[in-house]
């Protein structure tokens, strides 16, 4: 019965094995593709994280700074805040843009008032599905407007944003005036250690065999 178990165990494994190197070659190709346009409202519902997630899209329209919202972070730059601005995209809807880092010196918009742009921008960036109820152990203060975690539906509506798309946008590497925020800087990482668990079953699958084969081994010898 252990034989048959870790042979089970290990065969899920190879299975995960090929799901997860599926989902990074996915992945791999959304990130570097050519961007689309980012979905509308009529495909909003269809919206998943398996098929949409790091989706490389493009925006049209204005920020509105005067709504941005600062999200607790912590990247290579050090410890700091992401500054979620929606915009109003040309086709009549909010996207909340995750327009880059920021150091805590920098909180405030006055630090960094070259990078608050206006007019008609263009954003190319990867599409992110929400982060809801906040980090780890840590939830959203709605109230106190202080954020762990790029929960959309909420951040929208602490904001009274109407019309708002049910993901985000990290904007991609391009320099903002006066260098900050600081964009680009999302981590895709899929940890891969399907293999390893293979093998350590399917190594207890062998021992266990060995294991018996010695047992009885030993029976044939006690009984002669």
């Amino acid at each position: 019965m252990l034989f048959v178990g870790f042979l089970a165990l290990g065969g899920w494994q190879v299975q995960r094995l090929a799901w997860k190197t599926a989902l990074i070659a996915q992945v791999d190709a959304r990130v570097h593709a050519a961007p689309i346009a980012a979905p509308g409202p009529d495909r909003w519902s269809a919206i998943t994280r398996e098929s949409d997630q790091y989706r490389r899209v493009v925006l049209h329209g204005v920020f509105r700074h005067d709504q941005e919202t600062l999200v607790q972070a912590v990247t290579d730059l050090g410890a700091g805040f992401w500054i979620m601005t929606p915009l109003a995209e040309d086709r009549g809807f909010t996207v909340l843009v995750n327009r880059g880092f920021v150091t805590a010196e920098r909180r405030d918009p006055a630090m960094r008032a070259d990078g608050q742009v206006v007019g008609r921008r263009t954003v190319v960036g990867l599409l992110r599905i929400s982060e809801p109820k906040g980090g780890f152990l840590r939830a959203n203060d709605l109230a106190g407007d202080r954020w762990r975690s790029r929960d959309v539906a909420a951040i929208a509506a602490r904001r009274g944003l109407t019309h708002a798309a049910p993901y985000f946008v990290d904007a991609d590497g391009q320099a903002n005036p006066g260098g900050w925020p600081r964009g680009g800087l999302t981590v895709i990482r899929f940890p891969n250690s399907h293999l390893i668990y293979a093998l350590t079953w399917f190594g207890m699958a062998l021992l266990t065999l060995a294991g018996y084969g010695l047992f009885l081994r030993e029976e044939r010898r006690r009984r002669s």
